[in-house]
């Protein structure tokens, strides 16, 4: 029963990281393709850079990776 309610509780967490990521992906997404692609900032100033990448595209890589992270912990059973 314990490991019931342990392994509920992990699908829960993984559930709710994959909401966020992919609301993080979605937006950093735009973000990043209307800097690179169209040469216009969507929120503003948009002059961060970290060597010579804009920094959302940094934030959509790291929502990517906790997409991926959070699909394959949902999709295994363990």
């Amino acid at each position: 029963m314990c490991m019931e309610v342990i392994k509920m509780k992990k699908q829960t967490a993984l559930k709710a990281l994959f909401w966020v990521s992919l609301a993080g992906a979605l937006f950093s997404g735009y973000l990043s393709y209307t800097e690179i692609f169209q040469q216009v900032c969507a929120l503003g100033t948009c002059s961060t850079t970290v060597f010579s990448v804009p920094s959302c595209v940094y934030g959509f890589v790291m929502y990517i990776i906790g997409l991926v992270i959070s699909i394959l912990g949902i999709k295994s059973k363990k």
